[in-house]
């Protein structure tokens, strides 16, 4: 995996792949066939920029000069802007297609600025389209038509801090599940007597210790835990194991760091102590969030400049700590609730707002519909009294025409030209079919 992922992806918090077929780098020269190409998995960072981020990196990732700064670019030089300095000396073919995604971009967010004042009902008489696109801090909102080092300088900055409390969202989000699951859970028991909610609190502590047998769970970096991926992953004699030769086993992309990714392969034997993902008595959510403490935890501890990547040199130090030998077992997510009582009664109340909310709406919607149920019977009452009043009128237009003339002074018979003397079908056909829409309605 070329460095452009390593630094835009674990550096930046960009923890995304583009999608694109990449070789690893050959350390050795030439000497070295090379290596079957992977595809990886395409993950969304949940930005509302995801795509416009993610095809940006794959074209720059195409540019040779591009990709070669970026090989030895360090944390703040990216950070600093400096990198992006080196946009003005990609190539003609790469500027071109960077100019374009800018132009589907603010294309697209263009229309997302409208359907959002459509929906808000929002009456202006003219968008101001680079007004509003100053709320986007991902691209340069003054230049819409194209790509300058600039628009590369926001992308990273705002991608940095969109993405720097990735995972703390994550961590309020597995709270919240929680805590609607143990809602759920009372509100249930709430219903049943006396004798069922106690027989079902019971079951359910019991699926809970049962939970809780599972064999130790090492302390992720320990040297238990590494040893246990040593022999039980890698095949070796654990009294054979040595920190660096790990190190190099699992530096999968062999760029000389362990990033999120593989370090979180480290844990899925001990996740398998705890987590069975085939029976449905064990959650996903528990399992994910389980994995991301394991992470940090890691991270913490052995990444000292906080750049989101392991060296080897960190990782060979992180050995050397008293903790390393002497870890204390893990404390999984069953032996420490995820919120407290004072959340989940905030919870709870927070629901219940929303609940009243709903059911305000959902009245209103009633009342509407009954008004205009109401409405719909006034105009049906109207339409049936003028259609009974075509109907006698064109009865009298009938009787009218049966009569005779009158006869005039010198006894010739007198023909009346006024609209009274029509034929009733013409009479018929000159009468509208509906009555006019715009009469008032009968109360």
């Amino acid at each position: 995996m070329w460095r452009m992922f390593l630094h835009l992806r674990w550096l930046l918090l960009l923890s995304i792949s583009a999608g694109v077929w990449s070789v690893p780098i050959d350390r050795n020269g030439g000497n070295q066939e090379p290596k079957e190409e992977v595809q990886e998995e395409n993950m969304d960072t949940g930005l509302y920029y995801d795509r416009y981020l993610r095809e940006v990196i794959e074209v720059l990732e195409t540019d040779p000069h591009f990709r070669e700064k970026l090989q030895t670019a360090n944390t703040e030089d990216i950070k600093n802007g400096r990198l992006s300095k080196e946009l003005d000396l990609v190539g003609h073919h790469v500027r071109t297609r960077l100019d374009e995604l800018k132009r589907q971009e603010v294309s697209r967010l263009r229309m997302l600025l409208k359907a959002k004042l459509d929906s808000s009902n929002t009456q202006t008489l003219q968008m101001d389209h680079a007004s509003l696109l100053k709320q986007f801090e991902h691209l340069d909102p003054h230049n819409q038509n194209t790509f300058e080092a600039k628009d590369l300088e926001l992308l990273i900055s705002a991608a940095t801090k969109d993405l720097e409390n990735y995972d703390a969202e994550r961590h309020e989000e597995f709270k919240r599940y929680e805590m609607l699951k143990e809602h759920e859970r009372r509100e249930y028991l709430k219903s049943l007597d006396q004798e069922k909610r106690e027989r079902e609190e019971k079951r359910m502590q019991e699926l809970k210790e049962k939970h809780r047998q599972h064999p130790k769970v090492n302390a992720p970096g320990s040297v238990d835990q590494l040893r246990e991926v040593w022999e039980e992953t890698d095949g070796l004699d654990p009294q054979e194991f040595n920190p660096k030769t790990f190190f190099k086993l699992h530096d999968t992309n062999e760029d000389g760091v362990l990033d999120e990714q593989e370090l979180e392969a480290l844990f899925t034997k001990e996740l398998e102590k705890v987590y069975n993902p085939k029976n449905e008595e064990d959650d996903m959510m528990e399992m994910e969030e389980e994995r991301l403490r394991m992470r940090e935890h890691v991270m913490k501890n052995v990444d000292t400049n906080r750049d989101r990547l392991v060296s080897l040199e960190e990782f060979l130090k992180s050995t050397e700590k008293k903790e390393f030998n002497n870890a204390k077992e893990w404390e999984t997510l069953d032996s420490k609730p995820a919120y407290t009582e004072e959340e989940l009664q905030r919870f709870e109340a927070e629901l219940r707002d929303k609940e009243e909310e709903l059911k305000r709406k959902a009245d209103a919607l009633h009342q509407e519909q009954e008004l205009l149920k109401e409405r719909g019977k006034a105009l049906e009452a109207q339409r049936r009294e003028y259609q009974q009043a075509v109907l006698e009128m064109s009865q009298r237009q009938q009787q009218g025409a049966g009569r005779e003339p009158p006869v005039g002074p010198d006894g010739d018979q007198q023909t009346h030209k006024s609209d009274e003397a029509k034929a009733p079908a013409e009479v018929q056909n000159n009468l509208p079919a509906e009555p006019p829409q715009n009469l008032p309605i009968n109360p």
